[in-house]
């Protein structure tokens, strides 16, 4: 579905998904084991839940939610705004924790979505404040609910996508009211992607994906009919879409990479035609805006490059911003406006502790603080993250992120005193990015005494069209070549031991790795794939429902699984093919209801290693999906990556231990193959 976030612009992509969710990371209990000069941090700091976490005001200013622990699971809370001591959990999750909710304009109501055991059948669910009640909004078996709309003037509805007819490929508009649960058929889907709404529930736009990859927004007729309202070809449509309404529901946001190659936000005027550039950056597309929460305008809109910057649109919050700048260091996110606007939550990332949570006060320019999202954090020998920017062989700027141990780096200006094992850690998507700022992966491998480097290879998003369109079936070619580009960069720079790196990532970064070890299977010493798929056939033949209108944008950018030719095509570009020149160790970690890349991509390889007798590790969660949401899971995991990692390039660890404890595991394959292993697992 397409929306308009006021607060933020977001592009909401259909494929691919990272592992890990790094503000929802930070948190556990403080604990040290003292090892060397710099002491070994145990692994539950990096892989628990946060003590609280994600703080936003009610419309009114009156109530604050926020996430924390009740019984070790992520539940929502309540407090009066200015009395945390008085809050109350609200849910009462005991598996899996409510990890993301929103406000209702009710100011007595809060929304959230979940699944169960990682499935993405998703439900949209309401709490109601007063009496604790929670009613599920869309109780209908195997479905992707969306929450499409909420309205200011509709504080007891809001709109949400529904996909349980037929193939369930499409979602359906119904307006629910969620004090009573009672829907009314808003737009039943003729087979288009999506739709975008106004503030009055009006259906003003739908997209539609071309047979070439491009798109087709269309606007709703009197008779019920579709018209062409514009055509968006393939090279611009990632980085070209419509972003939300101003108040008059007259004045169109649209981001826009036309003509130039960054995405630029405009605005068009729906009465004239006429299109304004309000900001472009020629480095980096739009990443974020603040919209005022009731006249829809356009206030500021950051940009990110290496680093996340902001541009002021209306002088009437550049003081609150030069205010803002002086409350604490880390890149500034605002994160919520009370419908006054008198009352901001405001968030500051940091790359070396936790997020800073406050409330600022607008008339008195005043930021109070409210906690961070782990105490602990702050008390740990945390690293800087370094921006590096790497050339590619074609020439191509590779924004990265290096990450040094503290003792190989006492000044820490981003290079060590000798050559240290790395940790090349590739991020999923591909349509999505790395970031500055604070990465569980990067602190716990970086205590652990190795090099870390993420680096955004073409196709990661952000970069312009450009940047994302020399990824078009690169798949396993230019976008591994940018990998060993940056492999090959950090050892001519004396950061990385050339017989020493690691390629490990998720999703994608999960095919990378097998990428990695069959494509050039010299080059890395071992590697750790998790949910990553194995045969780009059966990955694109096997797609959740909710997938298939964005289809043609897989045929265009991966490959074509229908023909003849595109499935050969694919064979050559997929890992499985070529299990038999893995020469180097590797770790496989897979949810059983991952619903994107399925429990059939890991088996499969698995089963080829097998066969070919090459040693391989596989460990399945029966309870998690494209990714592990359960902080027990998280522990069981990255204690054998940590063990297998020290196996094969030598760095410290913390024994297995206790890490199983509470953990929904089966390692059916390569028990042997990790040092510690077997001997709990009998435990």
């Amino acid at each position: 579905m397409l929306r308009f976030i006021v607060g933020g612009l977001g592009l909401i992509l259909l494929a691919g998904g990272t592992s890990l969710d790094r503000a929802s990371l930070q948190g556990a209990e403080p604990a040290e084991v003292k090892t060397a000069d710099t002491p070994l941090i145990p692994r539950r700091q990096f892989f628990g839940n946060p003590e609280k976490a994600r703080p936003r005001l009610s419309h009114d200013g009156k109530q604050l939610a926020f996430v924390a622990p009740e019984e070790g699971v992520l539940n929502v809370w309540v407090a009066p705004a200015d009395d945390l001591s008085k809050a109350k959990a609200v849910t009462h999750d005991r598996h899996r924790g409510v990890m993301a909710y929103s406000w209702a304009y009710t100011n007595e109501h809060l929304l959230y979505t979940q699944d169960k055991n990682g499935d993405e059948d998703n439900h949209v669910y309401c709490i109601t404040l007063a009496t604790g009640e929670i009613k599920d909004l869309t109780p209908i078996a195997k479905i992707a609910a969306e929450i499409d709309s909420v309205s200011e003037k509709f504080p007891e509805e809001i709109l949400i996508g529904i996909n349980d007819r037929g193939g369930r490929e499409y979602h359906d508009i119904y307006r629910v009211n969620i004090i009573t649960g009672e829907k009314q058929l808003v737009q039943e889907n003729p087979g288009l992607a999506g739709f975008m709404t106004d503030d009055d529930y009006r259906v003003r736009f739908a997209l539609n994906y071309t047979p070439d990859a491009g798109q087709v927004y269309l606007k709703p007729t009197k008779d019920g009919d579709w018209k062409e309202f514009m055509k968006i070809d393939a090279a611009d449509g990632m980085t070209t879409s419509p972003a939300g309404f101003d108040k008059t529901g007259n004045l169109l946001y649209f981001m826009d990479s036309r003509e130039r190659d960054t995405a630029a936000l405009t605005t068009i005027d729906l009465t004239t035609g006429e299109q304004k550039v309000l900001a472009s950056d020629p480095r980096a597309d739009i990443s974020g805006a603040l919209a005022h929460p009731t006249e829809k305008t356009i206030q500021a809109v950051s940009f990110t490059y290496a680093r996340t910057e902001w541009k002021i649109l209306d002088p009437a919050v550049q003081p609150d911003f030069d205010y803002l700048k002086t409350v604490a260091d880390g890149e500034i996110q605002i994160t919520g406006r009370t419908l006054d606007d008198k009352r901001w939550t405001v968030a500051y990332l940091m790359d070396n502790g936790p997020i800073r949570f406050y409330i600022y006060d607008r008339p008195e320019k005043k930021a109070t603080f409210l906690f961070t999202s782990n105490t602990a954090l702050e008390k740990l020998p945390l690293v800087k993250m370094h921006p590096q920017i790497i050339k590619s062989r074609d020439g191509l700027n590779l924004v990265s992120y290096l990450t040094l141990p503290k003792d190989a780096d006492p000044d820490q200006d981003g290079r060590p005193n000798k050559p240290l094992p790395l940790v090349l850690n590739v991020h999923g998507g591909p349509w999505s990015r790395d970031d500055w700022g604070y990465d569980p992966e990067h602190q716990l491998w970086a205590n652990r005494g190795y090099a870390v480097l993420s680096v955004n290879y073409r196709g990661s998003t952000g970069l312009g069209k450009k940047f994302i369109n020399a990824a078009d079936k690169e798949w396993a070619g230019k976008m591994h070549d940018d990998l060993l580009d940056a492999v090959n960069w950090a050892v001519e720079q004396k950061i990385a031991q050339k017989d020493k790196v690691c390629i490990m990532g998720g999703s994608y970064g999960g095919y990378a790795t097998l990428v990695g070890l069959t494509f050039t299977p010299k080059v890395f010493a071992c590697g750790v794939d998790i949910v990553g798929p194995s045969s780009l056939v059966t990955l694109l033949s096997n797609p959740p429902p909710y997938w298939m209108p964005f289809m043609p944008v897989m045929k265009l950018r991966v490959g074509d699984h229908i023909s003849e030719e595109g499935r050969k095509f694919l064979e050559s570009r997929s890992p499985l093919n070529f299990v038999d020149k893995i020469e180097r160790p590797l770790l496989i970690g897979q949810g059983a209801n991952d619903p994107r890349v399925k429990q059939a991509e890991a088996d499969q390889i698995v089963k080829a290693m097998e066969e070919k007798k090459i040693p391989v590790t596989y460990m399945l969660f029966p309870d998690e999906g494209h990714g592990f949401a359960r902080p027990e899971n998280r522990f069981a995991f990255y204690a054998v990556a940590e063990a297998f990692l020290a196996e094969h390039l030598g760095g410290r660890v913390e024994p297995i231990g206790d890490a199983f404890e509470g953990a929904n595991v089966k390692v059916p394959s390569g028990v042997e193959q990790v040092p510690g292993l077997e001997e709990e697992l009998k435990k």
